[in-house]
């Protein structure tokens, strides 16, 4: 059972009582009436992080993906809480010094403020972090329309072959390598798109378990499907050098998620104004597929029109 069967089975009756909810089925917790958002998010060592070798960055990775899930529904995060769970060799007064540091390079950054938390000593290493923004307005998952645009921000990939380097399982050189796993644990997060969003999205994700996995997500309550054009979808000219080299598989990197880059779909009427809008910002923006109806199945099609099979779309919490 993976977690979202999880939810459905067993709590979604829970909260059919309270709209504020969304039904369990999207990043956060909206109350019009208060204009209050929240999400909450848990990261758990060897699972959501590699390892704990260098806290300052980790902290940051979990931190940056938490606030994520507000940017991508157009919403400015204002306050975060932080619990952790650890003991002494890991919550050490050096890497508890160095935590501190990085929350408030990042509260320096985006504008945030720690608000409160909890701490419990356990052998087991792990946070949750809880994410506060305020909006009239939100955009919500599952208000996708046939023929939108599906687009994505930034590259992708990148992160994964960073996470594939710490785990010895690509080697490259040293400037690459640094490039990668950089990528990997200071996810790149679009401040400035926040209010620009709400122009021209009708539907938001951010990309944590992967694009295809999310795109299933993005769309799962709608009787829609979706076409990509692989070869639209972006990634670096590193990891394209890379791939090319070393005889890989794009899709096996864009596919695994740790982007954290915002994944939403538009009219085709708003092509201009999302250009322009990205253009003027400095934030790289590609269309790269469009919503269908349920009469077809979802689709990942290659330069010739070849559709591609794939095993597996994305990263899944399996219990």
């Amino acid at each position: 059972m993976h977690e979202f069967d999880l939810i459905k089975k067993y709590f979604s009756k829970l909260s059919i009582l309270n709209k504020n909810s969304l039904n369990l089925n999207d990043d956060v917790f909206f109350d019009r009436s208060k204009k209050l958002v929240i999400s909450v998010d848990t990261y758990i060592n060897k699972s959501h992080f590699f390892d704990f070798k260098k806290p300052n960055l980790v902290v940051k990775k979990i931190l940056r993906s938490s606030i994520s899930d507000l940017i991508c529904k157009g919403v400015k995060p204002k306050y975060y809480f932080i619990s952790g769970s650890g003991n002494k060799k890991t919550f050490t007064k050096l890497n508890l010094n160095k935590i501190s540091f990085s929350l408030k390079q990042e509260q320096k950054k985006f504008g945030i403020y720690l608000s409160g938390g909890d701490t419990v000593f356990s052998n087991k290493l792990s946070f949750t972090i809880v994410s506060v923004g305020f909006s009239k307005n939100i955009i919500f998952r599952n208000n996708a329309k046939i023929n939108d645009d599906i687009y994505v921000s930034g590259n992708l990939g990148d992160s994964h072959t960073g996470l594939k380097i710490l785990k010895k399982d690509i080697l490259l050189n040293k400037h690459l390598s640094k490039y990668f796993v950089m990528k990997y644990y200071l996810p790149e997060i679009h401040f400035d798109l926040i209010k620009k969003l709400h122009n021209f999205a009708n539907t938001s994700i951010d990309i944590s378990d992967g694009l295809f996995a999310d795109l299933d997500k993005l769309i799962n309550k709608q009787k829609l499907s979706y076409k990509i054009r692989l070869s639209d979808v972006p990634i670096s000219k590193k990891l394209k050098d890379m791939i090319l080299q070393k005889k890989l598989k794009k899709i096996d990197f864009v596919s695994k998620g740790d982007d954290y880059q915002i994944l939403f779909t538009a009219s085709k009427k708003k092509a201009r104004i999302i250009e322009r809008t990205f253009r003027s910002l400095g934030i790289k923006v590609s269309k790269i597929g469009e919503i269908c109806s349920s009469n077809q199945k979802s689709q990942i099609i290659d330069k010739k029109g070849n559709k591609i099979t794939i095993k597996n779309k994305g990263y899944l919490h399996k219990f």
